[in-house]
């Protein structure tokens, strides 16, 4: 990872299909240090106010996965940026279609992934 480089975090609900996914296209890009996390207390990684102080930016897949973020953490976000990709979960990990809309919805904030 670049000295310089923008710390994404990707958030869906159990971190198992799009954040992960989001974390694995930028994973090889080296400006971007991708890590992701999931609300869920079942998530695989749950986030944690430790990984919301690490992200630059916070890219949430669905509103109310913002204000829940938003509600729970507030005292951690302060001026933190928060963006809503607004993809439900309706795909399954690394699936094609899934690739398309997270580089579609992602690329005007992080660039093409690489």
């Amino acid at each position: 990872m670049a000295a310089d480089a923008v710390r994404a975090l990707f958030v869906c609900e159990g971190n198992r299909h799009r954040s992960p996914t989001a974390e694995k296209l930028y994973s090889a890009t080296p400006e971007i240090a991708a890590r992701s996390a999931g609300l869920s207390s079942l998530a695989r990684v749950e986030l944690t106010e430790e990984l919301l102080a690490w992200a630059d930016v916070v890219f949430v897949m669905e509103a109310r996965l913002e204000k829940l973020i938003r509600r729970r953490f507030a005292h951690v976000l302060g001026e933190k940026k928060l963006v809503c990709l607004k993809i439900p979960d309706d795909y399954q990990f690394m699936q094609s279609e899934l690739i398309a809309v997270l580089t579609d919805r992602l690329a005007p904030h992080l660039g093409e992934p690489k």
